[in-house]
C-alpha cells in the first residue's frame, strides 16, 4: 500500500467513526431512549475495559498463566486493589506501571 492509501483509510475510519457516533446521539435523543436501554448502557465501559484489559492479564507466552509468576497479573490485581480502596484513575494507573516495572525489571 502506497502512503496515500494508507492516509486515505485512517481519515476515512476517522470520519466515520465519528460519523456512527454523532449518529446515535443526533438521531436518538437521550429522552426518548427507554429506561431499561438506559440502564443497560452503563454497563458498556466495564465491559470494554475487561474485554481489553482481561487478555493482557492472564496471557503468558500464549497461554492463560493465573499465577504469581505472572507479573502482569500480579501488577493487575494491586491496581485494582487500589483502585477498588482509593476511587483514584491516576494513583490506579500509577500503581500498576509501577509494580509492572518492579517486576519485570532485572
Amino acid at each position: 500500500m502506497s502512503r496515500p492509501e494508507i492516509w486515505l483509510i485512517i481519515v476515512g475510519g476517522t470520519i466515520l467513526t465519528y460519523l456512527v457516533r454523532l449518529s446515535f446521539t443526533v438521531l436518538v435523543p437521550p429522552d426518548r431512549l427507554s429506561p431499561i436501554f438506559s440502564r443497560g448502557l452503563v454497563y458498556i465501559p466495564p465491559a470494554v475495559l475487561a474485554a481489553i484489559v482481561l487478555p493482557e492479564l492472564l496471557l503468558m507466552e500464549g497461554e492463560i498463566t493465573i499465577s504469581f509468576a505472572n507479573p502482569e497479573l500480579v501488577s493487575g490485581i494491586m491496581a485494582a486493589l487500589v483502585a477498588w480502596r482509593l476511587k483514584s484513575t491516576w494513583v490506579t494507573i500509577a500503581t500498576g506501571m509501577v509494580a509492572l516495572w518492579l517486576l519485570t525489571s532485572p
